[in-house]
């Protein structure tokens, strides 16, 4: 006969192993999963552009933020991060990003959002590359599951173009 430690034991090894492989299939399907998000972004204004007492090129912009993000929200997602960088090129760097707006949204509810805001962290670059300059504006999403691995993508949004002089 087995004593009260061996039943034990093999009690919590056994429920140890369905929970692992309970939590290997929850992450598995999250690859069934084929989400289609979609944005919009629109620059509706440049409040200043300027040269920063540095001699930096500073820029601030009001924006229109839509986006769907519904698709990205399985039963596994615990939250998606998802922020708005712009990208551009410099002759010393082929890809400049700066982050102009973030957020965290927590539930399905909230994944389809449309925001009037102003960029939340300085558009600057280091020297004067930005007069006249093309850039894209990228929305970035983590989804961030209860368990396994997170994933990562983005939406290029192009065809934007900071003036030619300051203001």
């Amino acid at each position: 006969m087995h004593s009260f430690g061996y039943r034990a034991n093999a009690l919590l090894t056994f429920a140890l192993t369905v929970l692992a492989l309970l939590c290997a299939m929850t992450s598995v399907s999250d690859n069934l999963n084929s989400p289609s998000p979609s944005a919009q972004v629109q620059v509706l204004n440049v409040n200043w552009f300027k040269k920063s007492t540095q001699g930096d090129d500073e820029v601030r912009l009001t924006l229109n933020i839509s986006a769907d993000l519904q698709s990205l929200f399985t039963w596994n997602t615990k939250q998606v991060f998802v922020f708005l960088a712009a990208e551009y090129e410099t002759p010393t760097n082929s890809l400049n990003q700066v982050s102009l707006w973030d957020g965290i949204i927590p539930s399905k509810e909230h994944a389809k959002f449309s925001i009037h805001t102003t960029n939340e962290y300085r558009f600057t670059d280091q020297g004067s590359n930005l007069r006249d300059k093309e850039y894209n504006l990228t929305l970035h999403w983590h989804v961030m599951p209860k368990t396994g691995k997170m994933l990562a993508d983005k939406l290029v949004m192009t065809g934007f173009r900071l003036p030619e002089e300051y203001r």
